[in-house]
């Protein structure tokens, strides 16, 4: 039962990131849930019916893919929440608004950012922290020539 409190936890706290969706989500009926997710989701089932519908469909999404989590992913969840609990509500504010805005990008540049993501935790630790400490010594001007000169690369690599 500790799990399930954990997860709806976990699950009310990304909600307002899906709540965001577009108005006409249709509505997920209660009845219409397995009875593992019920179970899971068994905090919400008094107001499940007054919840918009885009939150239930995020629900019952999350609870489905914690389901069909091995438990080594729910362990790994589970610590990520807890530190997530840990963040000063401004830090957890600004995580949020930063996935807004990467939801709010094209795909190709949503593509980008990740692969860009990928090849920087591919780097050693020595010259990830020597390239975060060079981004944040940057001024404005020289953050944009920075990202000017990389979008050069990868178009010359492109070709």
């Amino acid at each position: 039962m500790r799990a399930a409190a954990a997860v709806a936890t976990l699950l009310l706290a990304v909600s307002p990131v899906f709540a965001a969706a577009a108005d006409e989500t249709p509505a997920v009926g209660w009845s219409s849930l397995s009875a593992p997710q019920q179970q899971l989701l068994s905090r919400f089932g008094a107001q499940w019916d007054s919840l918009p519908p885009a939150r239930q469909q995020a629900l019952a999404r999350g609870a489905q893919r914690w389901l069909s989590m091995p438990p080594d992913q729910r362990e790994q969840a589970r610590a990520r929440f807890r530190t997530w609990q840990q963040l000063p509500p401004e830090q957890r504010a600004r995580i949020r608004q930063r996935w807004q805005r990467f939801q709010a990008l094209p795909p190709e540049q949503r593509a980008a950012v990740r692969e860009n993501y990928r090849a920087f935790s591919s780097l050693p630790p020595a010259r990830r922290q020597q390239l975060r400490a060079r981004w944040q010594r940057a001024t404005p001007v020289e953050r944009q020539q920075m990202l000017e000169r990389l979008r050069t690369q990868r178009l010359r690599r492109g070709r």
